[in-house]
């Protein structure tokens, strides 16, 4: 009589190199751990900068939970740190609800900044999960997905749809084999300001395409290229490495 299998866990790290243009402006690390039970993810970025376009600097964000069918997250971190300051966000969640935040130092209101509501603090992910997906498959399915995400600043939704099928095959990469291409459609519903230029060009853009790759065989997948148009050129995330 043969037991059943138990779920292996997961311990991974995926680098991804930025580029604008087709020039690089950061490189990224990701850490995945999951017990089957519980996960958390860890990033930390390097921005090289460009000019008066994008500021030099560092980030680190982490989101811990539990680990379903999806990524529930209970606790998200976020901390930037460029021209000498320092900007730092704490979510905490409980059953897919926020229960705090905070953010310091404090996003200052004016007329054209979208009020937050309670009944949009229901129901949400945060930022950094909200992009690591599980699936029975790398088919059409994994996109057919809408997730509503809260970053301790802004409330949106990411609607996500099937594109078609592809083929990694670059040695550059760290992944060579089938991936998933999904659109994604940006919806911003509150946090924001209507002033701000970057949130109405990705509100109004039909070109966020994000590229799927499998984790092996742990039922995760993760992006292996993300790219968004822009009139300064393509803002491309590609995958470098992987260790699982």
């Amino acid at each position: 009589m043969s037991l059943p299998l138990q779920a292996a866990e997961v311990d991974a790290t995926a680098n991804y190199v930025l580029t604008l243009g087709g020039i690089n402006i950061a490189t990224m690390a990701v850490d995945l751990k999951d017990d089957g039970s519980r996960y958390s993810l860890d990033l930390s970025a390097n921005v090289a900068g460009l000019g008066a376009v994008v500021s030099s600097g560092t980030a680190t964000a982490s989101s811990t939970g539990r680990s379903g069918s999806v990524l529930q997250a209970e606790e998200f971190d976020l901390q930037t740190k460029a021209n000498g300051e320092t900007f730092t966000i704490d979510v905490s969640f409980a059953g897919g609800n926020v229960s705090a935040f905070k953010v310091d130092p404090p996003i200052i209101d004016n007329y054209d900044r979208i009020p937050l509501e309670r009944s949009h603090l229901t129901g949400v992910s945060d930022f950094l999960s909200a992009f690591v997906l599980k699936g029975d498959g790398l088919d059409k399915s994994l996109c057919q997905r809408e997730t509503h995400v809260f970053t301790g600043v802004e409330r949106f939704n990411i609607e996500m749809a099937y594109a078609g099928d592809d083929e990694a095959t670059s040695p550059r990469t760290g992944y060579q084999g089938p991936v998933v291409l999904c659109t994604v459609n940006y919806n911003p519903v509150s946090g924001h300001f209507t002033s701000s230029d970057i949130t109405n060009y990705m509100a109004d853009s039909d070109r966020i395409i994000i590229w799927y790759a499998p984790l092996a065989e742990t039922g995760f997948y993760i992006p292996y290229r993300v790219l968004l148009g822009t009139n300064m050129g393509d803002l491309s995330m590609v995958l470098t490495s992987l260790r699982n």
